[in-house]
């Protein structure tokens, strides 16, 4: 049986045979064009064992680690107890008789052309079980020979590392209660050299927004395997009998067009999922205007001129609730401050809607400070490992919503904020790690799987009584960003960092796995409150214009001329928006490590917009060649300057034409992906973006 069955999909594909025992088996069989005669010989026959077990002869790292009290039951022989199949895939039923233990493996693939797949681990004995580890690991072919995954920290996520593939164990463990702002996201395995538009490429992520484990691991006898599942803290889950756990889905996803390609198979996941957005508002985010100095007058002055220049969405953040007039105080007490609030918010949302802009709010739901009503009442509902207070980070403890009673009281108090006020939009932030993440209800011990499950109750509880809002996930920047939280939010923040420069590298490297319509990227004001660097407006507008369009500036700074310019931004959004959150991105390779050359093709092949940017002085005089892959060959396309353009003349280089790099001349697709368009050398710090269309 081969998956996917949609003859569209570029993904992984995985044939499941029996061994001469009867035990299901995993073949790469439809991966990236390899087959079955190329993999090695196990002791059963070709391929991997659905649970990779050491009764077997597996000595990598076990799949299923756990045991009974004693270390009975450590090593399993799971067999065969049936395999259905289902519309969109499989369902595989195991059980270990001696072990008492059952395990069901789901195997489906889903729309975009990604496959998904899950264990649920049932402990059939009387005695209790503990889990150490489940994990989902599927064979890859030996030909992809390195592997590429994230880090970062905060103001810098998602940085790529690569490595080649040795004989061993690559192991990404998340371990700060939420993805992290140095989590891997995912991993990647491809051929020698492989790029952002060459190469085969295979790619596996966890969605869940807990702790996550990754791992790619080569054996010298059996090959090269990649999988992942939840990091599970030590006595996380211990089954009582009759009870069972279930890994989160772990999804692959693959391409032969290099990490392009693989994109498009995690965009195309994405854009079918039923909380994606069917549009993105123009943003503005009062944050970096004013921090935590809330005043009427002067936000009703920021709301007047964003609806001059067409925000759509005017979002209020942190600061408007109890005694918030810094990040030492406040959290946990979610009612509007009356002393800075008299009336309400109600003012500030009916002056908002009155302009024709949606309103939306900050909250912090599960941090609480310990200069508050809410710690001061209940100082026992924080996560702790016992009567040790964890260390405050950002002024902030987490509180445990493992527990009911926890998240019925942030609901019914945040519930009460929303309903008081149209709301249209929420922008939910999550500031500290999980330090010693313990419940006191189970004497300290770890609760982050739990924690993990409460936060989404509650956020699915809050979703269902307000279905009309729009939610943003923010977890100190971008640090919480996995297929969890996307399955039931429009919108990510993607870094705390809003320094265009950094930017580009940031956004870059989060569209390899979120499609551009998630990505917060907002126009920051002219110096940058987190490098201090002076930008341009045209570079900050056309780095923000690339994903979910947005402004982090006060505007009653801004000049008038400004203001004119701010507008024809957000109408050159506006125009663009259905191609950029529909069409394919792609990144041509740049030969000058000055110059990131980006952009997005229409899904029916008909235009695309792409940006040349020069972030710094290039080492030589030549230009670049900007080759745009993914056009129809055949069709011919005319090729325009889009929006401001910086002809000032560059020093011993030649001038832009006119009408465009073509000069008016129209361009088969063929050139266009092979040859491309020369740019001359630019001024640092400046994108120029161009507009091809099909004749």
């Amino acid at each position: 049986m081969l998956f996917p069955r949609d003859p569209q999909a570029t993904t992984t594909g995985i044939e499941l045979v029996r061994d001469h025992d009867g035990f299901p088996v995993v073949v790469a069989a439809g991966l990236l064009g390899a087959d079955s005669s190329g993999l090695p010989l196990l002791p059963h026959g070709p391929g991997l064992p659905l649970l990779g077990e050491h009764a077997r002869g597996r000595f990598t790292r076990p799949h299923l680690r756990g045991q009974r009290d004693g270390g009975r039951d450590w090593s399993t022989r799971f067999d065969c107890a049936g395999i259905v199949e289902e519309e969109n895939g499989l369902r595989v039923r195991l059980v270990d008789k001696a072990a008492a233990l059952g395990l069901v493996t789901e195997v489906e693939s889903v729309p975009g052309g990604v496959l998904r797949v899950r264990h649920t681990l049932t402990n059939n004995g009387p005695d209790d079980y503990t889990l150490e580890g489940l994990e989902v690991v599927l064979p890859a072919p030996d030909h992809l020979t390195e592997v590429l995954d994230f880090t970062g920290r905060h103001e810098r996520e998602r940085n790529p590392q690569r490595h080649e593939v040795t004989d061993g164990l690559w192991l990404r463990e998340s371990r700060a209660g939420r993805p992290g702002l140095g989590a891997a996201t995912m991993s990647v395995l491809g051929t020698p050299g492989f790029s952002t538009t060459y190469g085969e490429v295979l790619g596996v992520h966890v969605a869940w927004s807990g702790n996550s484990v990754l791992r790619v691991e080569r054996d010298p006898a059996t090959g090269t395997t990649i999988g992942g599942g939840e990091m599970l803290l030590s006595g996380e889950v211990r089954l009582k009998s009759g009870e069972s756990y279930s890994t989160p889905w772990v999804h692959f996803a693959a391409a032969r067009d290099g990490l392009d390609g693989l994109a498009a198979v995690w965009h195309a996941h994405q854009r079918s999922l039923p909380a994606h957005p069917a549009h993105q508002p123009v943003v503005l985010n009062v944050w970096e205007a004013v921090y935590f100095d809330h005043d009427f007058l002067r936000l009703k002055a920021i709301a007047d001129r964003a609806a001059r220049i067409g925000v759509e969405r005017f979002v209020l953040d942190d600061g408007w609730f109890a005694g918030r007039r810094d990040d030492t105080l406040g959290l946990g007490d979610w009612w509007v401050d009356p002393d800075v609030w008299p009336d309400g918010l109600a003012p500030l949302v009916e002056h908002v809607h009155g302009l024709g802009m949606q309103f939306g709010l900050w909250i912090e739901p599960e941090m609480v400070n310990p200069d508050s009503d809410l710690y001061r009442e209940h100082p026992d509902w924080i996560l702790s490992a016992g009567d040790r207070v964890p260390l405050l980070h950002r002024h902030q403890l987490v509180l445990d919503l493992s527990r009911a009673e926890v998240r019925e009281h942030v609901f019914e108090q945040i519930s009460a904020v929303l309903s008081s006020c149209a709301v249209d939009a929420v922008k939910w932030d999550h500031n500290r790690d999980l330090l010693e993440a313990g419940s006191a209800v189970r004497g300290g011990a770890p609760v982050v799987h739990r924690q993990t499950r409460g936060f989404y109750a509650l956020l699915d509880a809050l979703r269902q009584a307000h279905p009309a809002i729009d939610w943003e996930s923010c977890a100190s920047g971008g640090g919480r960003v996995d297929l969890g939280v996307l399955d039931r939010v429009q919108r990510i923040w993607t870094s705390d960092m809003t320094d265009a420069v950094a930017r580009q590298q940031i956004q870059r490297w989060t569209t390899q796995f979120v499609a551009p319509e998630y990505v917060g990227s907002h126009i920051s004001s002219p110096t940058s409150h987190t490098t201090g660097r002076t930008l341009t407006l045209d570079f900050r507008a056309a780095t923000a214009l690339f994903g979910s369009f947005g402004i982090e500036w006060d505007l009653t700074e801004a000049t008038d001329s400004d203001l004119d310019r701010l507008a024809e931004w957000v109408q050159r959004y506006q125009r663009f928006r259905p191609l950029l959150h529909s069409g394919r991105v792609v990144r041509p390779e740049s030969p000058d490590p000055t110059v990131l050359l980006h952009g997005v093709v229409a899904a029916d092949r008909s235009e695309a917009l792409v940006a040349h940017v020069q972030l710094d002085e290039p080492p030589h005089n030549r230009g670049v060649q900007v080759r745009v892959p993914g056009l129809e060959t055949t069709a011919s396309y005319d090729v325009r300057w889009e929006g401001p353009v910086d002809h000032v003349g560059v020093s011993m280089s030649a001038p832009l034409p006119a009408d465009g790099p073509t000069d008016g001349v129209a361009v088969t697709g063929r050139s266009l992906a092979e040859r491309g368009l020369w740019i001359p050398r630019r001024r640092p710090e400046t994108v120029t973006l161009m507009h091809l269309v099909r004749r």
